[in-house]
């Protein structure tokens, strides 16, 4: 007769990869076994049945996106029938079921180094205002920076500012373009069909990000940066309207200035094109409660409104001559 009785499972105490959602029995997590690829991120079963022990990996099984999450992207306002196409690359803290937490705290993930605080609150508000549809991009900025080129190291950054982030580290070629393929892509091909059906008349780009008080302990008194690169006729006139106002300390090109190994979103979807274009950074405690988004808001909207009918962005310019995106060549994707 043979005895059809299951092995016991055997309690084992288990130590925790913090934040990655990964399990391993205590004497693994003290031998040389504790080298686990970070690219299965959901390893978080710890089992005993005969002696043996077995690690199940869900991670590659799971969607990088699942039915309850959000999408890669969202267009606010997307029969606007004003000139601006807004963007917000940066307006998420969302890091997918998948990938855990990337081994960071809960607080961490709210910080800037996630996202860009207040910046999609300020840029749906300013969407309405425009009449103008808003391209929000709906992961974190740690998941991918859909502001980057893929080829920068930044893109899947392992550190950003002073704090490392555990769950980019090792990833491999194959999860950068599966990451790139579910969140970056998606939402940099809706944008260029967003820009393209633009007929009868030029789009002009506005790109809105936001930046910390103090960076690596250095005060930033500025309120608002407005940045631009190669094009500044949206700016000359955004500088202009917002140095109107003594209070506000008004910078040009600060605390970043645009450039292809910096930036993704104004090259590749206004400059190659030769559109009329902008960025705004505000500083994120001043837009960080409703009162705030309120006052920046209609503050930008009473620029821009002018500023998008003015003569001078009536055609386009040249467009960028150091700038290629073979995905976007000759208006098709692949």
């Amino acid at each position: 007769m043979v005895d059809a009785t299951p092995p016991a499972r055997v309690a084992t105490p288990c130590l925790p990869l913090r934040g990655l959602g990964i399990s391993l029995p205590r004497r693994w997590a003290e031998s040389v076994v504790t080298t686990v690829t970070l690219a299965a991120h959901s390893l978080h079963c710890c089992d005993a049945a005969e002696g043996e022990w077995r690690l199940i990996a869900q991670s590659r099984a799971q969607p990088w996106i699942a039915r309850d999450e959000p999408p890669a992207y969202t267009i606010v306002n997307p029969d606007g029938r004003g000139r601006a196409i807004l963007t917000c690359d940066h307006a998420s803290p969302v890091i997918p079921r998948r990938l855990g937490t990337l081994g960071l705290e809960a607080e961490d993930r709210l910080r800037h180094i996630a996202w860009d605080i207040g910046a999609a609150d300020v840029a749906r508000r300013l969407a309405l205002a425009l009449d103008s549809p808003l391209m929000l991009a709906g992961y974190s900025r740690l998941v991918v920076d859909c502001n980057r080129s893929l080829q920068m190291d930044d893109a899947f950054a392992m550190r950003s500012e002073d704090t490392e982030i555990p769950g980019n580290v090792g990833i491999d070629t194959r999860e950068r373009e599966e990451r790139a393929n579910a969140f970056y892509w998606p939402y940099h091909d809706a944008l260029d069909r967003l820009v393209r059906a633009r007929a009868g008349f030029v789009p002009v780009v506005i790109c809105i990000h936001s930046f910390t008080p103090v960076y690596r302990g250095v005060s930033r008194p500025w309120h608002v940066g407005v940045n631009y690169r190669l094009d500044r006729r949206l700016a000359v006139l955004a500088l202009a309207g917002l140095r109107a106002d003594p209070r506000l300390a008004v910078v040009e090109n600060e605390p970043y200035s645009v450039s292809f190994d910096g930036d993704y979103t104004l090259p590749v979807h206004a400059e190659r094109r030769g559109l009329p274009h902008v960025l705004f950074e505000i500083r994120q405690d001043l837009i960080g409660t409703a009162a705030g988004v309120e006052a920046w808001s209609e503050r930008l909207a009473a620029l821009l409104g002018p500023a998008l009918a003015h003569p001078s962005l009536a055609r386009p310019g040249n467009p960028a001559p150091d700038v290629r995106e073979p995905r976007y060549e000759n208006g098709e994707m692949p």
